[in-house]
């Protein structure tokens, strides 16, 4: 099978349902960032320190779970092609809560805004958060006024999502004992003569 078909080369694409569409089509922005965002989970798991390795089954869980998120994005509600996607439920959102509350419960107070940053699978994670943050938009954007529970459930997902990458950055440069740099520290600093 050739990795290249040629039919996108006029600015359309097809959707998983059959339907062609143009590429600059929100449903295709939303399936999109996910697709992003997966690829910079991959970069997340490849800069983690051996010490981390335990992240990785998550991580690629979450990989797994953006995959379904994607298929959800790219069928149209109510076509045939729906009964083929796998439910997204509500136990992700719970696992991925369960994940947060772990490796939050190691972590000191936070005492103000952080500037992203830090050890480099940390940096990443910060940049997975703001895909995330973007992927959630478009998804809300795509899935307005569905009442099927599983586009429901994904937006809840990419918002749990987000929260977690949060905590993993955090974790990544406690765990590399990487210090945090406060918004405010820094700005003080800039602003004293």
């Amino acid at each position: 099978m050739k990795v290249y078909t040629g039919s996108g080369d006029r600015g359309k694409t097809s959707l998983f349902s059959g339907e062609r569409i143009a590429k600059d089509d929100l449903r295709i922005n939303a399936y999109g960032d996910v697709d992003e965002l997966n690829s910079v989970l991959g970069g997340v798991i490849a800069g983690l320190p051996a010490a981390l390795a335990g992240l990785i089954d998550e991580l690629t869980r979450i990989q797994c779970d953006l995959l379904d998120v994607g298929a959800w994005l790219a069928t149209t509600p109510g076509s045939a092609a729906v009964e083929m996607l796998t439910p997204f439920s509500p136990e992700k959102v719970a696992w991925l809560e369960t994940a947060i509350d772990r490796l939050d419960a190691v972590l000191p107070p936070l005492k103000g805004f952080i500037l992203p940053g830090g050890h480099p699978a940390a940096a990443l994670a910060h940049v997975a958060r703001t895909v995330c943050r973007r992927a959630e938009r478009h998804a809300h954007m795509v899935t307005q006024g569905q009442q099927d529970e599983s586009a429901k459930t994904l937006l809840t997902y990419l918002n749990r999502l987000s929260d977690y990458m949060f905590v993993l950055a955090r974790y990544c440069n406690q765990q590399t004992d990487t210090a945090e740099i406060l918004w405010e520290a820094v700005r003080t600093e800039a602003s004293a003569p």
